[in-house]
This record gives C-alpha cells, sequence and structure tokens, in this order.
C-alpha cells in the first residue's frame, strides 16, 4: 500500500470503492461490534467471566456495554444513511440469486452483473440493521428493569429472549463478514483500508457499478 490513505487522487489503475467517512463510520461499526460481542458473552456467560479481566472488569463492562451499544446502533444508523441508497433490492438482484451457487462456489465469472453490492451483501446489511434494532430496544428494557411494573416481569423475559437471540444473529453475521472480507473474497479487507480497488477486481466482481463510476469519469473528463 504506497499511497496514503487520506489521498485525494485515485492511484493509477485503481478505482475509488469507499470514501474516507464510508470508511470510517465502518470501522466504528466494527470495533463497536467487537467490543460488544466480547462484554456481551463476559457478562452473559460464568466460564467467559475472564474477558471482565481484559475489558476493565466487571463493573467497567457494565457501565460501558449499553453505552457502546448506543455508539454501535447510532453508527448503524449513519451507515444506512450513507449507503440506503445503493442497498435497495434492484432488477439484476433476482438473476444474481438463481445463480447464487456460482457465487458459493468462488466463481464470479459466471454470475449475472450487479451493482456496488450483491444481494448477499445487502441482505446481510439489513440483518445487522434489524439485529441492532432489536438489541437496542432489548437493551433499553434490561439497562433499566426497575422502570418495568413487576407486574409486566414477561416484558423482561422476552427483553432477555429477543437480545440474545439478536446477539446471535449479529455474532454470526460479524463472523460470516470477516470470512468473507479477508479469506472468500480476495481484495476485500484492503479496500476497507485504502478505500480503493483495483479496475479489474471492481469489473470482475461489481461490473454494473464499475461501468456506471467509469461513465461518470468519461462525463467528467469530457469538455462540455
Amino acid at each position: 500500500m504506497s499511497w496514503s490513505l487520506f489521498a485525494k487522487q485515485t492511484p493509477p489503475g485503481q478505482i475509488l470503492r469507499y470514501d474516507l467517512e464510508e470508511r470510517a463510520v465502518h470501522w466504528v461499526v466494527a470495533l463497536t461490534c467487537v467490543y460488544l460481542i466480547l462484554t456481551g458473552l463476559g457478562l452473559h456467560a460464568p466460564s467467559l467471566f475472564w474477558l471482565m479481566g481484559v475489558l476493565g472488569g466487571g463493573q467497567v463492562a457494565r457501565i460501558w456495554h449499553p453505552i457502546v451499544g448506543m455508539s454501535y446502533f447510532v453508527s448503524l444508523i449513519w451507515m444506512w444513511k450513507l449507503w440506503h441508497k445503493d442497498l435497495k433490492p434492484s432488477e439484476p438482484d433476482a438473476a444474481w440469486m438463481k445463480s447464487v451457487l456460482f457465487y458459493m462456489a468462488n466463481r464470479d465469472e459466471h454470475l449475472p452483473p450487479t451493482g456496488r453490492w450483491n444481494p448477499g451483501q445487502k441482505m446481510f446489511f439489513w440483518m445487522m440493521l434489524m439485529a441492532g434494532f432489536a438489541l437496542v430496544l432489548s437493551g433499553a428494557i434490561l439497562w433499566f428493569p426497575e422502570r418495568v411494573p413487576w407486574s409486566w416481569k414477561w416484558v423482561r423475559f422476552m427483553a432477555i429472549l429477543i437480545h440474545s437471540a439478536a446477539a446471535v444473529a449479529s455474532i454470526g453475521g460479524l463472523l460470516l463478514h470477516i470470512y468473507m472480507g479477508s479469506a472468500f473474497v480476495r481484495g476485500g479487507f484492503e479496500q476497507m483500508i485504502t478505500g480503493h480497488v483495483s479496475r479489474e477486481w471492481a469489473e470482475h466482481h461489481h461490473r454494473l457499478w464499475y461501468m456506471d463510476q467509469a461513465g461518470q469519469e468519461k462525463r467528467r473528463e469530457t469538455p462540455d
């Protein structure tokens, strides 16, 4: 990586996939999610309470877990604001889903062209966002249990169940995302560091998005 992370010009042979703001919000979401998983596991499972020693102690984790949880949720909303237009279902998505076995076999050359994100990536985001809503709503009840009347104790039990289920979904989604971005799809991790991908990578994995970006570049370069 010979170019600066904050470079304003795209290196030769590269195309900008994520700008600085997009990369920043991605890493805020990622780091807060990891912290919440570790503290949540430590608080939930006695066999994993040793994690609290690494994270400042049980009392510290109890204070910071809900605060970081709110930061995580706000960052997810920020991410949605940046990306929601590209995350909408589109007509090419149906054809891509019919060929999803080629994607699972890492044979993208047989897949129909997609936009900035393929349907699998879109579903992952919406799943994490919905899980985030479930976590923050159930977490608010668990944060202030004294506000829930004892006659409504079923609300507390449902909050525990929903919080646990949403946490499991988020953990599974994060692990899958890390694997897909670092091992399954080559070049996936680097783009969240530098913001750039090669033009060959963009055309191979997200052809419709690449063609749109190339068309915009050509129009900017063409004098009026």
